[in-house]
């Protein structure tokens, strides 16, 4: 098996149409084939033993967990498992940043769905200085690399990012700090966050430019409309699941 570690074409982040969006009768037509669809699909990557990895990644809002439960709600458990990224603990501090995803790997036959990734290191640690300039500069060669070995090594790897506006953002913390049961995604750190928009905005065009790879490709989703990004996730990982 061979591979290029070369990046494919540029993806613009500006040239998204945020407007995209899908009625609510629609989505629950397409939702419910393509539901089925996946459980086939997965059974598929399981007989034939085959490895996938799946990376969310997008702004605070953008809908990433609600894809996730739309896309494995109709599979069964057994076959994939979601890892949520937090903040390093002191004990993983004290090691390469990338051993802690190494360890959450997918064994052959399951999927590995990661909500938000080491990815981290060239977005947030970038911007909120938890990293050095010269730690997120080589971050995206250690990225690369990782990938490329985990191509070599069979693994199917497919990365994810939900891009919404500031306005349809603010929206959605808004309706979070107004709801009791969505309070608690609701932090400082977000607040924060939107202060750093264009830092950020920069950080995730040069991690596309850098990281978007024909082993390990970027798919930029529109996000704006929870219903048409979830269809779009959904149509990515069956297209995927199908083709192994």
């Amino acid at each position: 098996m061979t591979a290029s570690i070369e990046a494919r074409r540029k993806q613009d982040l500006r040239q998204l149409d945020l407007t995209s969006s899908l009625s609510p009768d629609r989505y629950k037509r397409e939702l419910k084939k393509l539901q089925a669809s996946l459980i086939k699909a997965a059974l598929k990557m399981y007989r034939k033993k085959a490895s996938v990895v799946l990376i969310f990644e997008g702004k605070d809002a953008a809908g990433k967990g609600g894809a996730i439960r739309r896309m494995t709600s109709p599979m069964p458990p057994v076959l994939y498992r979601v890892i949520p990224v937090a903040a390093p603990e002191p004990f993983e501090k004290k090691r390469h940043y990338l051993w802690r995803f190494w360890r959450q790997m997918p064994p052959p036959g399951r999927l590995a769905i990661f909500d938000r990734s080491w990815y981290g290191r060239v977005l947030v640690e970038r911007v909120e200085g938890f990293a050095s300039a010269v730690e997120w500069s080589r971050a995206y060669e250690e990225i690369n690399s990782m990938e490329l070995s985990l191509h070599r090594s069979g693994t199917h790897i497919a990365k994810f990012w939900l891009q919404i506006d500031q306005k349809e953002q603010a929206s959605r913390f808004e309706a979070r700090a107004n709801s009791p049961l969505k309070q608690w995604k609701f932090t400082e750190e977000d607040v924060r966050n939107r202060e750093k928009w264009p830092e950020y905005e920069q950080a995730v065009q040069d991690m596309l430019d850098r990281t978007d790879t024909n082993y390990a490709p970027w798919h930029l989703i529109e996000a704006n409309d929870k219903r048409f990004a979830r269809i779009k996730v959904l149509r990515t990982v069956l297209s995927l699941l199908e083709s192994l």
